[in-house]
């Protein structure tokens, strides 16, 4: 890597991959805080769209999935699904999110693969670091 490239390089979308207990890929995805009791970060209706369509996952091989709408330590995912979700009138407010936790406690495996940018066909790549069984050379956490 140069160095304009590391200096310039340092910020942007960043590349997550995970694993849930359960099929959650229709489902809503929120950040909770530390003590499950509030959720700290969630969508408004109209930003689960990517590209003009809903942003779903992107399935990766042996059940690994690439985030597309901020997935991070303390998800959770709700009961309503992308489709629900996004026909609604209003953000629900914190009260009514909370009752719609599906599970708090989803992820079985968070990776942080670094900036979208190191890729240069994302999907292809990450399924052959995952039939590798190589994706333990990016930051775990969790």
């Amino acid at each position: 890597m140069s160095g304009s490239q590391n200096r310039t390089g340092t910020t942007g979308p960043r590349v997550v991959v995970y694993k849930t207990s359960e099929n959650y890929y229709l489902h809503v995805p929120v950040i909770l805080s530390k003590d499950k009791k509030t959720v700290v970060s969630y969508p408004a209706p109209t930003d689960l769209f990517y590209n003009g369509d809903l942003a779903f996952p992107v399935k990766l091989e042996n059940g690994y999935l690439l985030d597309r709408r901020g997935i991070g330590e303390g998800c959770a995912f709700l009961q309503w699904t992308y489709y629900e979700y996004s026909r609604l009138e209003k953000t629900p407010d914190q009260k009514e999110l909370l009752k719609m936790i599906l599970d708090p406690d989803p992820l079985t495996e968070l990776y942080d693969c670094g900036k979208r940018s190191n890729f240069r066909d994302i999907e292809s790549e990450l399924n052959q670091i995952i039939r590798e069984g190589r994706l333990h050379q990016f930051k775990r956490i969790r």
